[in-house]
């Protein structure tokens, strides 16, 4: 066995006391660690033990640098209050250090205090292996999603020399690692684990530079408890007789992109390069509506972009706890099971995961002002794709879809709000994660769409995407880049100045308040939007009876999955509605929706509640018992709190908060408190569909509700129903 590092510890033991380190200077960039620029990370090795009886993650990080400058005082790192650091070593390393990982010593599990963090244990090498020593090191409070840690480092360390730093911490009760018991998951048979680093989460998995700028490579080695644990690695091998899985990303990612997921997971091949990997009872369900299909998303991104770089494109559907519908981590796309429901959301959620291969994961946004790099681009390959494999109807259909709920989202923000800026700029202390909204994604690609007008070939355009991904993968840009490799890459465009066309400069497109300057033409689809428009018209039409007649003669149960929904936001955006429209729409839709996939059902019951038709009340309740995901249960609670039902949502919610996440139970529970002490009176018409809660609530149901998670706007869920 290799040499252990001399800064070990008995257990339970903390660092000797050392002189803290100087006050940093304050940090610029809020997403970033303020010395990120001051050194160069050339690996990250981690040592993970999952202890899910105590929801808790005990690590050992052990950081590759070198400094870009003589002397470094200290080294600043991302951190978060939910991580406690234990002790903070360095070590001079050799120069092929990223290429020979230490492994990690795992404390054999057993009664009494837990055990302390992994310890590192380096590879021999000729001579002498060199000491460690301990750092001293400081947390101080940084913004309200994290912490600042400040590790001093020896005064006589030059510039360009390699070295490593140690740290060993706990991590406990964590934004970006969600615990879930059996119970919360759907073969409930073992606990589950996954990690959500976007935007800025991952400063309480490991401390790092938690900025897109800073990329590099690492592995990790994770001592499980009996389940299958994944990682958004190229390759990784499980060693039986260690019991513990070991992973390695060879190419540079930025910490947002590092996770990791384990529970009782199974594999199923899908393609040559891709597989599937779910509980035992969705294996069969993801795999019959992915097999094959990947491959072919794979090839076409493909033909249009250069070479998939990655090695594997893998899948795992995760439960419904998890926040958002996916997340393109490399190699191993994170998507939420209760999508599998919604076919066509289902297609355009991994095509969108794939397309991030080449534009997000390769070529990154150096700040989180510029998301749009990574989603708009993303957006726009995501619809050649599908153009190429579907048919331009199809993808007119869906961007329509979109488009109208970035509208939808504009007239409620206003268009004069700074979020609908492409070019947002960050105020200190703001999370970027507040930044996820559709004008990332929509305005993104609608300026995008636009370039490749000005070529005046789509082909074209796509050979400057593949030059401008050979160019700049595994590094992270801005948009000047993009904009420059632009007009070098079309001369002539750039002799006509188009960047400066009035009223659609460049400059303005990224920095514009507003709606996108130009959006595209989508009369290739209008076959299958036209007869949405026309049936929204029919049910806004007078005298009703006549256009509802005319309307039933329509057989939606044939149309798109994107055609019903766009169909059921148009309604929603007219609600309420006259009474005599709700009671004739749901005569004639109501069971059929009933009968469609998750997408379908919760815009018609949100219909439903905003115009508070008691009717139809019982399937909001069916549906509330048996989701547990936070994109549908959040818009219902919201709208059942707005209006006249706040008693009826009390009722469900104490039935069914057992089946819920804490953190979503916390969220519906902000909802619910905010909602009853808004208003006391009870709902105008009696209903037994509305039980036994009393719509004016006391002092002691008031406190039970009272959580400490905001909860996000129903229109930011719904309409934000794209992947990270």
């Amino acid at each position: 066995m290799a040499a252990q590092c001399c800064c070990r510890q008995a257990p339970g033991a903390e660092a000797a006391p050392v002189r803290p380190p100087p006050e940093p200077p304050p940090a610029l960039d809020v997403a970033s660690a303020s010395s990120a620029q001051l050194f160069r990370l050339r690996h990250l090795q981690l040592g993970l033990e999952l202890r899910p009886e105590a929801r808790e993650l005990a690590g050992c990080l052990v950081l590759e640098l070198c400094a870009l400058r003589p002397a470094p005082r200290a080294l600043v790192l991302d951190a978060h209050p939910a991580l406690r650091l234990h002790s903070a070593a360095f070590r001079r390393a050799p120069a092929a250090a990223a290429e020979t990982p230490c492994a990690f010593a795992f404390s054999a599990p057993g009664p009494g205090p837990a055990p302390p963090p992994p310890l590192p244990a380096f590879p021999e090498a000729p001579g002498s292996e060199p000491a460690c020593c301990p750092l001293a090191f400081r947390v101080d409070p940084f913004t309200d999603y994290g912490s600042s840690l400040t590790v001093t480092l020896p005064p006589e360390l030059q510039a360009h020399q390699p070295f490593q730093v140690i740290l060993r911490y706990t991590s406990t009760d964590a934004p970006a690692i969600w615990w879930l018991d059996p119970e919360l998951t759907y073969g409930c048979a073992k606990p589950f684990v996954f990690t959500q680093g976007h935007s800025v989460c991952n400063r309480s998995f490991f401390p790092c530079f938690d900025t897109p700028a800073v990329k590099c490579t690492y592995s990790a080695v994770v001592a499980p408890s009996g389940v299958q644990v994944l990682m958004s690695a190229t390759r990784s091998a499980y060693m039986e007789e260690e019991g513990v899985f070991h992973f390695h990303m060879e190419h540079p990612v930025p910490a947002y992109l590092v996770a990791l997921v384990a529970g009782d997971l199974k594999p199923a091949d899908i393609g040559p390069r891709s597989r599937v990997w779910a509980e035992p009872c969705l294996l069969p369900t993801a795999t019959s509506k992915l097999s094959g299909a990947v491959e072919q998303w794979l090839s076409a991104a493909e033909r249009l972009y250069g070479p998939y770089m990655w090695g594997r494109y893998d899948i795992v559907f995760l439960p419904p706890s998890f926040p958002i519908v996916a997340m393109e981590n490399p190699c191993l796309t994170f998507i939420i099971s209760s999508i599998l429901e919604s076919d066509e959301f289902l297609v355009i959620d991994v095509i969108h995961e794939v397309a991030h291969s080449w534009f997000g994961n390769a070529v990154t946004n150096a700040t989180w002002e510029e998301m749009w790099l990574s989603e708009g681009l993303a957006t726009y390959a995501q619809r050649r794709i599908t153009t190429e494999t579907y048919g331009a109807a199809f993808t007119c259909l869906e961007t329509a879809f979109r488009l109208d709920a970035l509208h939808r989202q504009m007239k409620l923000l206003g268009e004069d709000s700074p979020v609908s800026k492409l070019q947002v700029k960050l105020e200190p202390g703001v999370n970027p994660s507040h930044l996820m909204n559709l004008f990332t994604y929509e305005k993104g690609y609608c300026f995008v769409y636009y370039l490749s007008q000005l070529c005046g070939d789509p082909q074209r355009f796509d050979d400057f995407l593949r030059a401008y991904v050979e160019k700049y993968k595994f590094t992270s840009v801005v948009a000047q880049d993009l904009l420059d490799s632009f007009l070098s890459f079309f001369p002539e465009l750039k002799e006509q100045s188009v960047d400066c066309r009035a009223g659609l400069e460049f400059e303005r497109w990224l920095n514009a308040t507003g709606p996108p300057l130009a959006e595209p033409d989508l009369s290739q689809g209008s076959s299958l939007t036209r007869p949405v428009e026309a049936l929204f018209q029919l049910w806004t039409a007078e005298p009703l009876d006549q256009a509802a007649a005319s309307a039933s003669a329509i057989d939606i149960s044939k149309w798109r999955t994107f055609q019903t929904a766009l169909f059921l936001d148009r309604l929603l955006d007219g609600s309420p509605l006259p009474q005599e429209v709700v009671m004739s729409l749901s005569k004639c839709y109501s069971s059929l929706l009933d009968s469609m996939n998750a997408e379908i059902r919760i815009r018609w019951l949100q219909i439903v509640v905003r115009n508070d038709y008691y009717p139809d009340l019982h399937r909001v309740r069916r549906f509330l018992e048996s989701q547990m995901s936070r994109m549908y249960t959040i818009p219902l609670y919201e709208d059942l709190c707005t209006g006249a039902l706040k008693s009826f949502a009390l009722e469900v919610f104490y039935q069914t908060q057992g089946r819920l996440h804490p953190n979503l139970r916390r969220a519906i529970q902000q909802i619910l408190s905010q909602g009853l002490g808004s208003s006391t009176e009870p709902a105008s018409e009696p209903s037994t569909e509305l039980g036994k809660a009393e719509a004016d609530t006391d002092s002691d149901a008031q406190a039970l509700l009272l959580g400490d998670e905001a909860p996000s706007s129903a229109i930011s869920l719904r309409d934000v129903n794209v992947s990270a």
